[in-house]
């Protein structure tokens, strides 16, 4: 590690030059085993002894069907059964349907293959069973490194922190995301670089999370063209994991700010899709805190290639053929004013000052895909 500069000193090139990456902080690491590279899942078996598990409850949604009866395959007499009800923002009705029927088949631990909805529901399982979770990501969401659960009840999504959600380990098996959609792909992308952004602001944040947020950050910025180009390139999937992995790990480290409430109060309120949400939702948020954090605006820009964070990250989802404008979601735009309301009545920390109406103004950007800056 390179040693604090003394008083007075140039920062070594390409490092932050801000006070804050030197000041006090506290940092917590999270106990998590990664096993990363095209074909890991071979070693799903060793995996699943190394966490002393007998009977395996194997979770997806319903279109990852398949996916999940090839690992109950693969785990034999390992595995207690499928679970296929995963379904966005892990209704409250499905957490019990799912912790029911683990309980039934007497499991010992959930294996969640598939994106944020399927570890959320394993995460939900956990939180009242404490079944340790291993994890098999297929898209970028970031979601299996963090501590961070959801439920939604009675149309608004709780969110929390415990660590006895977070998976005990994680397969990263790129040639299982080589069939995740192009679309998907992209916005599941910039959902787990939403993660990093908002980690290089965030309350609690050091310089450990800060220089793994901006390399997240330039690996998905890296990897989305390449998959747009060319969707089955075991190299730019292997990027986007790998990127999705440290952004993650900076959500599961430091707090959640702006966009992560809006992302939640869209999501849990008004059933919008997540990864295209954030996708969405990412530049207008940076937009509004860019002037209470230049320092880390410009680590986001640098990381994405671009001369402005907010306009740069815009750039990034527009060009790479995702959504930009929440009317594209079905978003109707009477519901702006209610979704303002929820999100300013019981904000996360910002680095900005919460203003009801500056969120009401960003939300109609965001409704009508407006790009920040222009």
């Amino acid at each position: 590690m390179t040693p604090p500069r003394s008083a007075g000193s140039a920062p070594p090139e390409g490092l932050e030059t801000a006070r804050e990456a030197w000041d006090a902080f506290v940092y917590n690491a999270n106990a998590a085993r990664v096993v990363f590279g095209a074909g890991s899942l071979q070693h799903l078996e060793r995996e699943i002894e190394l966490l002393g598990a007998r009977r395996a409850l194997v979770l997806s949604t319903p279109g990852q069907r398949g996916q999940a009866e090839r690992v109950a395959q693969r785990l034999g007499s390992k595995a207690a059964g499928i679970f296929d009800g995963a379904v966005m923002h892990v209704p409250i009705e499905v957490a019990r349907q799912a912790r029911e029927q683990a309980r039934r088949m007497d499991a010992d631990c959930a294996i969640a293959i598939g994106g944020g909805s399927t570890v959320g529901l394993g995460k939900a399982i956990a939180l009242e069973s404490g079944l340790p979770i291993l994890a098999i990501p297929t898209t970028y969401a970031g979601s299996e490194m963090t501590p961070i659960y959801g439920i939604t009840e009675g149309g608004l999504k709780k969110t929390g922190k415990d660590p006895k959600v977070l998976p005990r380990t994680v397969i990263y098996d790129p040639e299982l995301s080589s069939g995740l959609p192009v679309g998907l792909s992209v916005t599941s992308g910039m959902n787990a670089m939403a993660h990093a952004a908002e980690g290089l602001y965030a309350q609690d944040r050091n310089p450990v999370m800060s220089l793994m947020a901006e390399e997240g950050l330039a690996a998905i910025a890296r990897a989305l063209p390449g998959i747009v180009r060319a969707p089955q390139d075991i190299e730019a999937r292997s990027q986007a994991l790998y990127g999705a992995w440290l952004c993650g790990t900076v959500l599961g480290n430091v707090g959640m700010a702006l966009h992560h409430k809006l992302c939640h109060t869209l999501g849990g309120s008004f059933n919008l899709p997540h990864a295209e949400c954030h996708t969405i939702v990412l530049p207008h948020a940076m937009a509004y805190n860019a002037p209470a954090v230049p320092q880390a605006m410009a680590r986001i820009a640098r990381a994405i290639g671009a001369q402005d964070a907010a306009g740069g990250l815009y750039d990034l989802a527009r060009d790479n053929g995702a959504p930009v404008a929440l009317r594209d979601l079905g978003m109707p735009e009477a519901d702006l004013d209610r979704a303002a309301d929820i999100a300013a009545s019981n904000p996360y920390w910002n680095p900005r000052p919460i203003e009801r109406t500056a969120i009401r103004a960003l939300l109609q950007n965001a409704w009508a895909g407006v790009r920040p800056g222009d």
